[in-house]
């Protein structure tokens, strides 16, 4: 009896165990269910959203002039100078190709029409790495917090955000950029949710992963720099956690130091070379943007007057030739028939460099105190000489004297001076090698040369300087007395002089890696350089999180404007403000020695872990801009608002559960319901306000009382 007994307890105990196991299957199988059916109207919302009208307007918009330009110099292998890297304008290119854009229209500027033109491939393909910012952010809210109201949340801000709607459907880098910035951030969030399962092959995949993001994001613009950084951090982060575990030996770390090494640092670093490496090896043939690089980087491109050129390796009195400044970046001595304005040194003829070749960047070398020699004697113009340098086209030479440069005003003026060719001492300049020895021959290239001025006793700079409109916004060249000016260095690139025998430019070709530096160099200057053309819409930091302004993407009958959703916007700057007083107050509370159940303190682990980091993201985008020198447009902002949009998500749906906890079940549910449909539908309903001026408008301007959008002009910086 007694082991009947203990036999029906047994099976009593094992069907409870099997109903309990059974239930939470079953429970597990409905939350998937649940995920995969809200997952898929997010992928559903967001292909329609961003698709819809993806073709209109038919006509160039905003930066497509300089991007499809780009594309299409790529497809036809014509060199060109940009501040960025190229992968993004290599992408736009190859999804042209694919899709049968020949690469033959101008993209001259904003409201041209494309008419026959196949331009809908590349806005396509843009608009699909811009579509995968909403599933990316889903799945890292997700994997983050494990709460699939706040990756909804998270998602649903995104994906209603018009601001980010109109970013990423044009032929831009911007959509490009934030594929890689959410990609890597998606890599990093997964890679840690492996750290169980070290070595596995998802564990090696998604680091992988994680390093070909990061290389994709900094060879896109170098502003993906600051996502690298937070991955950098986050990778720190985990390493110490490593460390920490006692129970694995210190080798242990240091095999998942050299793994993340390896995939985070050497891989992306091979991947970058690599983009740089087809970027130079496509772009074969002479374009627009060879001035901005040195004669012999200019040597390799196909088309380029010094392209298998032959010319005298040394200089001789009466040569027509070019003079490159040699700082990286640097432009040719330059002059042209205007004058300075009355007011800035003497109304002379003004002389600048120019980026581009020219026919008024030609200048003949002369004898300071005769004429050109005679035909058949050939005199070489040698370290130490004291020479003239006339301006072919307008027969007046290079001339300085002690009034002040326009810009630089402890610099004296350089201006063009005389009657053909006939001047005065003061065109009188000293050609001096650099290093050279004494009567050393002048080279073609290969001689840095600083020509002092003989009466003066300065030394002819290019001061990178940009000149106002009146000199059409060429770079200043004044006169500096200190000798020691690192921009007062210049090489002779065109060297024309028909009674010396020629050479090989070949003997000046540079590396792959000498290339790939001064390519750097010329960006950077490039990107510092950047400042706003007159009557530009540019903006300030301050600006961007209260959506204080956007920017025209198309204007006339067809209107875009750039411009975030202010329902959300203005909802993350007050859930970014609510996180830190959050943050501040459980942090003195867990000083204080206050304890909470076990669930109350794992939610909170979880939001300050997951929203912690999101803020970092969000800072690390947006506050390196207040020390940049250059111009700056709103649409910079865009990185940092997708991390605030996501942390807006979690905190608000830590908020919601912290209310629930305090009310009964039933009053609970009913709030968070009640609060969940109140805010979609502020969302979505402001999302069908603002969605023409990401879609479209015509008819009157916004300012015209009788216009649909005239009451959303909610400030009048606002100028849709």
């Amino acid at each position: 009896m007694e082991n009947y007994q203990k036999v029906c307890e047994v099976t009593k105990y094992s069907n409870t165990k099997v109903k309990e196991t059974s239930e939470e299957n079953k429970k597990k199988r409905n939350g998937q269910m649940n995920w995969w059916l809200v997952f898929g109207v997010v992928l559903l919302l967001t292909t329609w959203s961003r698709f819809y009208k993806v073709s209109e307007p038919d006509h160039v918009c905003w930066d497509e002039t300089h991007f499809g330009k780009m594309g299409s110099w790529y497809i036809n292998r014509t060199f060109f100078f940009d501040v960025h890297p190229p992968l993004g304008k290599m992408l736009i290119a190859l999804s042209g190709y694919l899709t049968g854009y020949d690469g033959r229209f101008a993209f001259e500027k904003p409201g041209d029409k494309y008419e026959d033109v196949n331009y809908v491939g590349m806005r396509m393909f843009c608009t699909l790495l811009g579509a995968c910012i909403v599933p990316f952010s889903f799945i890292i809210v997700w994997e983050m917090t494990h709460s699939l109201p706040a990756a909804t949340f998270s998602a649903s801000f995104i994906l209603c955000d018009v601001g980010i709607l109109t970013l990423t459907r044009y032929i831009l880098l911007d959509p490009i950029l934030l594929f890689f910035v959410m990609g890597s951030v998606l890599g990093m969030i997964k890679f840690h949710s492996c750290r169980d399962r070290s070595f596995s092959f998802k564990w090696w995949a998604w680091l992988v992963f994680t390093g070909v993001m990061i290389a994709s994001a900094i060879s896109v613009k170098f502003v993906g720099l600051f996502v690298v950084i937070l991955v950098g951090i986050h990778t720190a982060a985990d390493l110490w956690d490593v460390l920490g575990d006692l129970a694995k030996p210190i080798s242990y770390t240091v095999k998942h130091f050299l793994a993340r090494a390896l995939c985070l640092i050497v891989l992306p670093a091979f991947l970058y070379t690599v983009f740089f490496y087809i970027h130079l090896v496509v772009l074969s043939k002479s374009g627009n943007g060879d001035g901005f690089y040195s004669s012999a980087f200019q040597s390799q491109l196909e088309g380029n007057s010094l392209y298998n050129a032959s010319m005298p390796r040394e200089v001789a009195y009466g040569a027509v030739i070019t003079l490159k400044n040699h700082r990286t970046g640097g432009g040719y001595l330059h002059s042209h028939w205007h004058l300075y304005p009355e007011g800035l040194g003497a109304r002379q003829q003004q002389v600048t460099t120019y980026t581009h070749k020219d026919d008024n960047n030609l200048f003949i070398v002369k004898k300071y105190n005769s004429e050109i020699a005679d035909d058949d004697e050939v005199e070489l113009v040698r370290n130490g000489d004291l020479i003239r340098l006339e301006h072919v086209t307008t027969r007046r030479n290079l001339h300085s004297h002690k009034e002040m440069a326009p810009i630089s005003k402890k610099h004296y003026q350089v201006t063009g001076y005389g009657e053909n060719g006939t001047g005065d001492a003061n065109d009188v300049w000293k050609i001096m090698i650099v290093g050279g020895k004494d009567d050393e021959p002048v080279t073609t290239v290969s001689s840095r040369l600083k020509l002092v001025h003989y009466l003066q006793h300065c030394v002819l700079t290019s001061s990178g300087k940009q000149l106002p409109k009146w000199a059409y916004e060429q770079q200043e060249v004044s006169c500096n007395s200190n000798m020691r000016d690192k921009n007062a260095l210049w090489n002779v690139e065109d060297n024309i002089f028909p009674k010396l025998p020629n050479v090989s430019f070949a003997v000046y070709a540079p590396s792959f890696f000498e290339r790939f530096f001064e390519s750097h160099a010329v960006m950077f200057q490039g990107n510092a350089g950047l400042k706003p053309k007159e009557g530009e819409v540019t903006s300030r930091p301050w600006q961007w999180p209260i959506n204080y302004r956007g920017q025209f993407f198309s204007g006339n009958s067809y209107r875009i404007y750039l411009l975030g959703n202010p329902v959300i916007w203005w909802g993350n700057l007050i859930f970014l403000s609510i996180f830190l007083i959050i943050y501040a107050y459980n942090s003195v509370r867990e000083q204080r020695g206050y304890t909470d159940s076990a669930p109350v303190k794992e939610n909170k682990h979880t939001m300050s872990s997951a929203c912690g980091w999101l803020f970092l993201g969000w800072a690390l985008h947006y506050v390196p801009f207040w020390a940049m020198g250059r111009v700056l447009y709103f649409h910079h902002y865009f990185p940092a608002l997708l991390f605030s949009s996501m942390l807006t998500g979690i905190v608000l749906n830590y908020m919601l559960d912290s209310i629930s906890q305090f009310l009964p079940e039933k009053l609970a549910n009913s709030i968070y319901h009640w609060f969940i449909g109140v805010i979609f539908s502020a969302i979505v309903y402001s999302f069908y306000l603002f969605s023409p001026l990401a879609y479209g408008m015509a008819g009157p301007s916004a300012s015209d009382p009788n216009s649909t959008m005239y009451g959303l002009r909610w400030m009048e910086s606002w100028e849709f």
